[in-house]
């Protein structure tokens, strides 16, 4: 009959195997036989053993583990955990142990980091069985085992306080981790029914005093109308060298938002010259087409090869634009003007006659030639003081000869 031994003795030699002692000296330490150390090992996790013989022919140290490949796992094994502890005990590197358990680096240091010993070794065993104590849900939350804290954050944040800066506060107080909240847990309690150990009508006191919690990526537009534009990085090379003319930056000046008037500018990289759209009544997406379509249909074929925009929705009918004007449309990266540099040039020496804050509609499309003319006689440091409508002539008579 096989001899028995108490579950301590095989937790013990588990241990010391994890702890990078071989298999023959701990089965010598617990009082176990040969058989049985291969037996307990092989059980302890399913492990695949492979044995190492020492010199005088005993049980050698146990090779290094090989990671279990397959799927993804969400929770480490107690396969895992011995590896990690047989890394740690043999002095690999975070990434070595990674690699051998086929998980990232940040996991292994985590693990090590909340799963080892109050001695600070980390042993397999514990960490397994402290990982299972915490794993339980639901939780009970901090707030709600500590009235006296969430009468302190109650009193913060009507003085004002943001969550994120109470919990830098009570970090930096705290004396322990039960007084520790972070910015996350006091907005599930403003939010979150289950969670709630807050005042109901302290969502007030927040800055944007809303009632319900916005969604994570709600800010995104999933409809946007520019998924299948072509993007900045497209242009060809011609577009940024200025070598060929025909290449237009666009964009709106805005006037004051109570009248909520606009007018569109159009700019020739190379030359420099300017267009001006007349937008009367609104600057929707019809009327800046209609206008954009109207004023560059004039231009000659080759002056007429492409536009920068910015990813405002007044051009979401760039598609009836192409077709129209047969051109391309590339639109900017998001939050970025400085990628319509002549454009946005241009839209500053404009102001001089477009005051900001100033209502746009009152100037006749009369008004706008005019200021265009004005603005193309204007005299340029980078075109060797020539002016724009000078440039725009040249190409005209080179296209006619």
């Amino acid at each position: 009959m096989p001899k028995s031994f108490p579950p301590e003795v095989r937790e013990a030699f588990v241990e010391l195997i994890c702890g990078g002692v071989s298999l023959r000296q701990a089965a010598e330490r617990t009082g176990v036989s040969s058989t049985q150390a291969v037996v307990w090992w092989s059980q302890s996790g399913h492990m695949n053993l492979r044995l190492v013989f020492g010199p005088h022919g005993g049980l050698g140290a146990v090779a290094p583990l090989v990671a279990v490949v397959g799927g993804v796992r969400r929770q480490l094994s107690i396969d895992d955990r011995a590896e990690i502890a047989v890394g740690v005990s043999q002095g690999w590197t975070l990434q070595r142990i990674a690699d051998s358990i086929g998980r990232d680096r940040s996991v292994v240091c985590r693990e090590i980091r909340r799963n080892r010993s109050p001695d600070g070794v980390y042993r397999a065993s514990v960490a397994h069985r402290a990982a299972a104590g915490r794993r339980p849900r639901p939780k009970t939350s901090k707030l709600t085992a500590n009235p006296g804290l969430c009468r302190r954050i109650e009193e913060w944040m009507d003085d004002g306080w943001s969550p994120r800066l109470i919990s830098q506060m009570l970090a930096a107080d705290a004396a322990s981790d039960t007084e520790r909240v972070s910015h996350e847990t006091i907005y599930q309690a403003l939010y979150v029914q289950t969670r709630g150990s807050l005042r109901v009508d302290l969502h007030r006191c927040l800055s944007l005093k809303r009632a319900r919690r916005k969604a994570h990526g709600s800010t995104r537009n999933p409809a946007s109308p520019y998924k299948e534009a072509f993007k900045i990085s497209e242009r060809p090379a011609e577009v940024a060298d200025r070598a060929v003319p025909g290449h237009w930056e666009g964009d709106l000046i805005m006037g004051g938002t109570a009248t909520g008037s606009a007018i569109g500018t159009l700019v020739e990289r190379s030359t420099r010259f300017t267009i001006l759209l007349h937008l009367p009544g609104r600057h929707d997406s019809n009327s800046v087409a209609e206008a954009m379509i109207r004023e560059m249909g004039k231009l000659p074929e080759h002056l007429r090869r492409s536009v920068t925009w910015d990813r405002g929705v007044e051009l979401a009918r760039y598609a009836d634009i192409q077709t129209a004007l047969d051109l391309k449309l590339y639109f900017c990266d998001p939050h970025s003007p400085w990628q319509r540099g002549t454009n946005e040039n241009t839209n500053r020496l404009l102001r001089h006659w477009f005051e900001k804050g100033s209502d746009l509609s009152i100037h006749t499309a009369e008004d706008l030639a005019r200021i265009a003319a004005k603005l193309n006689a204007r005299p340029r440091p980078t075109l060797d003081l020539h002016t724009p409508a000078q440039k725009l002539n040249e190409l005209l008579q080179q296209a006619a000869a």
